[in-house]
Order: structure tokens, then sequence, then C-alpha cells
């Protein structure tokens, strides 16, 4: 089963032995269309942005303004369409979550690959700089592959939690561990087992 969430933020748990835990909640959700497969359209609330293709889909599906997003779910629980069945996360043992990682822009070699650098003494001219990145005269260019500064962030990391807790009149789901994203960021939760 497929769910979209939300991030809350981290807490931990009150025991003896303290546990870090990652808070979600469960986004409410419509089920506007169901396929074959066991996938289906859904419709949520993402903000209060509209245009005429929007509303041309509340209408269709007689929605409120409210839900004024659309997503393909792979896999829920509903028969017939109506409010997403959420009942599933109270019997997962392991859950998938895929939120899109905090976006850096355009970062160096110690950040983006834990680069160690060179000395930061006077007169080493070098400090944070890649250093050298090719070879002699064969192959005579840089090789496929090399790390080097650019693009760090903002694209889909998955991750495999183990399950804690989920109360269904919050809609909060509790996982063990840490999830990529801010607090605020939508994601995706998949049951895994």
């Amino acid at each position: 089963m497929e769910f979209i969430v939300e991030k809350i933020g981290m807490s931990r748990t009150i025991a003896a032995q303290s546990t870090p835990v990652t808070l979600l909640r469960v986004l409410k959700v419509k089920v506007c269309t169901l396929n074959e497969n066991s996938s289906a359209v859904v419709a949520y609330s993402d903000g209060k942005s509209t245009n005429k293709a929007v509303a041309g889909q509340q209408k269709k599906f007689g929605l409120s303004a409210e839900f004024n997003r659309f997503a393909t779910l792979e896999k829920v629980a509903n028969t017939e369409t109506g409010d997403l069945d959420v009942s599933s996360l109270e019997n997962a043992k392991v859950i998938q979550i895929t939120f899109k990682s905090k976006g850096r822009g355009f970062s160096g070699l110690i950040k983006r690959h834990g680069f160690a650098g060179g000395p930061a003494a006077h007169g080493s001219r070098f400090h944070r700089t890649s250093g050298s990145i090719g070879n002699r005269e064969w192959p005579g260019r840089v090789q496929k592959g090399r790390k080097m500064a650019g693009h760090y962030g903002n694209e889909n990391v998955s991750v495999k939690n183990d399950f804690v807790s989920f109360d269904a009149s919050s809609g909060v789901l509790v996982v063990k561990g840490s999830v990529s994203g801010a607090n605020g960021a939508l994601g995706r939760v998949r049951i895994v087992k």
C-alpha cells in the first residue's frame, strides 16, 4: 500500500533505551479512480493555488476546492472511490519512505563528496580545491565518473525504516531513524512488510 505523507520532524522515544524517530503526517486523500492493477488516481490538498485544469478535475470527481493536487498511487487498499483506507498502516513492520533531499545548489568537492582538502596553513595554495583531475599523455582526457564540484541534493532518496506506531485519529506515523528532506516536505510511504 502507498500513501502521501508530510514530514513533521524528528523526536525520540521516552524509554530506558531512547530511540530516534521521525514523525510523518499521513495526508487526507480522496481516491478518484481505481485501476485493475490496484493503482489509483488520488486527490490531496497542497496550498491554495488552483487553475482551470484543476477546477475541471474537481468538478469531474465532485471534490471540494481543498483538494487541488492529483497523483497516482501504485497500490491502494480501497475497493471503491472515496477516502483512502489507511488501516493497513497499523499492521506494518517495515516501511519504504521516499522524499526529495534538501537542495544545496552548486557545491564543492568537500561538501559534495567529503574530500579532505589541503592544509589550512598560509602559503599552501591548496585549501578546498580538487587538485589534479587527469592523467598524463594517455588517456589525455578526464575519465568518466570523476568526482567533481556540481549540483548537490534536490533528488529523490528512498530509505527503509522500521515501523514504530501509527495514530489513526491524528494521522501521525512514527518510524525509526531519520528521513531525507526538509520539515513540511511531501513524500511517499510504501509498506514493504
